[in-house]
């Protein structure tokens, strides 16, 4: 093995070490916003030590290139605005869907409830406290 392979194997067994400690923590992650943000190693990482290795095996074998070294930089930019744009939009359109409004909750369990009991101004079930910065009547919201 020459030196530019044994770089070369050191890069893409630290690329593949990455993907693996990611795929864990994607098994073990909580929730899908979760999920999408532990993509960053991979993609900001060992996307482009595998587009460095390549570039070092090809540089060994057929001499330095400029064009390879501008497929490998556009490529890696590329990489790099696609994946973040791409995790941004993802992320974006979870935590829609995952965060819950907590007023609408506090309604919708006063709704639901069977025991429905109004203690002095508190209109929503027992156990469940009202928002202090929440407008009181409707006047309140206008002053606001």
């Amino acid at each position: 093995m020459t030196i530019a392979e044994i770089i070369a194997a050191v890069l893409v067994i630290a690329a593949t070490v990455m993907v693996v400690a990611t795929t864990v923590a994607l098994w073990r992650a909580p929730d899908a916003l979760t999920r999408v943000n532990l993509l960053g190693p991979t993609v900001g990482v060992a996307v482009p030590l595998l587009l460095c290795a390549k570039l070092i095996i090809d540089w060994s074998t057929t001499g330095f290139d400029f064009w390879n070294l501008v497929k490998v930089l556009l490529t890696l930019f590329g990489v790099w605005i696609i994946g973040s744009v791409g995790s941004f939009y993802m992320g974006r359109s979870i935590y829609g869907v995952t965060v819950t409004d907590v007023k609408f909750a506090r309604r919708k369990a006063a709704r639901e409830s069977k025991d429905h009991k109004v203690v002095a101004d508190n209109p929503l079930p027992a156990g469940i406290v009202p928002d202090p910065n929440a407008p009181q009547s409707p006047g309140d919201a206008a002053a606001q």
